[in-house]
């Protein structure tokens, strides 16, 4: 199900920002002394229930009072904690752009009902498609300088959902073979993209249990690699074993990568790692 919720702010351009400006006091405050995010992320599914995101409404501008109106669609990935907080929101394909740094903005201080398994909360991996639509604007502060600020015109729509797996999960490759897939938001490698490479890897553990039963064979892994090469929200998309599969989920957490480019340029992609897990006599 894909849960759809708006709310907006105002954000100043430049070497600074400037801050949200409320409609009234309806937006959350960070609680102080927040826990850090789990170390277990769940993706939904038929046992794992979808963060709800609580309304929040902000301050917009009517668009005769400002010029130079632009729209559009910032994609970001996040992890809502099981205390309804987002954590590690970053945009899928950015570009530094005065709409990514709106959606960021906007997504920052969100408060969610959070998501849930076997009725008790959990975080839970989850993406939101923010559409903007925007004008730049003159301030002047108290000592009467004036700066350019662009300001949202309308309320911003956040539509979330689970990012999908890539197109070609179901297929299997050698140790550490590494697969291209494709998501909305997201290049895909080919053509004038080229793949990222791996500039540092970590061996991933066995667990006791799995060692003890024999078991071995490869885990498929979707993983997000950002333009800054590192890996994102890392998901299970062929198992192998519960615990063998965390554990290929930590190795990957720890991988580095050359990003992906387009035209020089670096992007992000998601592609699928293969986990081989082998025993040696």
């Amino acid at each position: 199900m894909r849960i759809v919720r708006v709310l907006g702010l105002l954000i100043g351009l430049g070497a600074s920002v400037a801050a949200g400006q409320q409609a009234g006091s309806s937006a959350p405050a960070s609680p102080a002394g927040t826990p850090p995010a789990p170390t277990k992320v769940f993706d939904v599914g038929p046992d794992v229930k979808a963060p709800e995101l609580l309304p929040t409404e902000w301050e917009v501008m009517a668009t005769d009072t400002c010029k130079g109106e632009k729209d559009g669609k910032v994609t970001l990935s996040l992890v809502v904690d099981a205390g309804g907080v987002p954590r590690d929101i970053t945009p899928v394909h950015p570009d530094g752009s005065t709409l990514e740094k709106m959606a960021l903005r906007v997504v920052g201080p969100d408060r969610f009902k959070p998501g849930a398994r076997e009725d008790q909360p959990v975080a839970v991996n989850w993406a939101v498609e923010v559409s903007i639509h925007g004008c730049f604007a003159s301030k002047e502060d108290g000592a009467g300088a004036t700066s350019t600020v662009f300001r949202l015109t309308a309320q911003p729509v956040q539509t979330f959902g689970p990012l999908p797996p890539p197109e070609n999960a179901g297929q299997s490759g050698g140790a550490g073979a590494v697969e291209s897939g494709s998501s909305p938001g997201l290049d895909r490698v080919g053509g004038k993209v080229t793949p990222p490479v791996v500039l540092k890897s970590a061996e991933p553990e066995f667990t006791d249990e799995a060692r003890f039963k024999g078991i071995q064979g490869i885990c498929m892994i979707s993983v997000i690699v950002n333009a800054e090469g590192k890996p994102l929200n890392p998901r299970v998309v062929k198992s192998l074993d519960p615990g063998l599969d965390l554990k290929a989920i930590e190795a990957i957490k720890k991988f580095r990568f050359k990003p992906a480019l387009r035209e020089g340029v670096p992007v992000s992609v998601m592609i699928t790692v293969a986990v081989n897990f082998r025993l040696y006599p």
